[in-house]
């Protein structure tokens, strides 16, 4: 059964930026709610690979060059 829900005090700017988003993606205020909120409570998919890497390369993480000698001193060792 649905519930009714409700944001009290909401602020101005934030409002008119709903707005704003609502218009844009031709979508009553409510509605935009309510794809906000499906949105946030789904579940999340887990990356490809594809998708992994290139989520690394955006972020720009990279590995330091001296983690290929630590792991070739400890496979030395072995």
């Amino acid at each position: 059964m649905p519930v009714n829900l409700s944001i009290k005090n909401a602020p101005d700017a934030v409002v008119r930026r709903l707005r704003e988003r609502a218009s844009r993606n031709h979508r009553s205020l409510q509605g935009e709610l309510l794809a906000i909120i499906e949105s946030a409570v789904e579940p999340e998919k887990p990356l490809t690979p594809s998708e992994l890497v290139a989520e690394i390369r955006r972020l720009g993480i990279s590995t330091p060059s001296e983690s290929v000698a630590i792991i070739r001193a400890d496979r030395d060792r072995r």
